[in-house]
């Protein structure tokens, strides 16, 4: 339950940049989405060969669905994944937009003609 709450906060998160940006909303919500899943799947079958290593009847007992150390670990970090691509991206999209209006000026007073060659 607590996953879909993240999910859908994410989501949210992801589409208030591309809002922000003029990118595609549902692109960046399904990234995030992206990120968060795959680093949950990531972590847990690092920590499920990590426990079939140390002890392989460990397995048979590990509730998957409840409230422990590893799961805890496993959302916050997943959290961190997914706040640190928004920051990577919202530095590019920075970037990007402080380089548009550049360009744009360069081609004042070029008629259509110099524009071409």
């Amino acid at each position: 339950m607590l996953s879909i709450i993240i999910l859908i906060g994410a989501y949210r998160y992801y589409a208030r940049l591309a809002e922000k940006f003029g990118k595609v909303k549902w692109q960046l919500g399904l990234l995030a989405i992206g990120i968060y899943l795959g680093t949950q799947i990531v972590l847990g079958m690092s920590y499920g060969v990590y426990l079939a290593s140390k002890d392989p009847n460990a397995l048979n007992n590990f509730n998957y669905t409840g409230f422990s150390a590893a799961n805890l670990a496993g959302w916050l970090i997943s959290l961190l994944a997914v706040w640190g691509v928004y920051l990577l991206l919202e530095r590019k999209y920075k970037k990007e937009n402080l380089q548009k209006p550049s360009i744009e000026i360069q081609q004042i007073g070029k008629t259509t003609e110099d524009s071409q060659n």
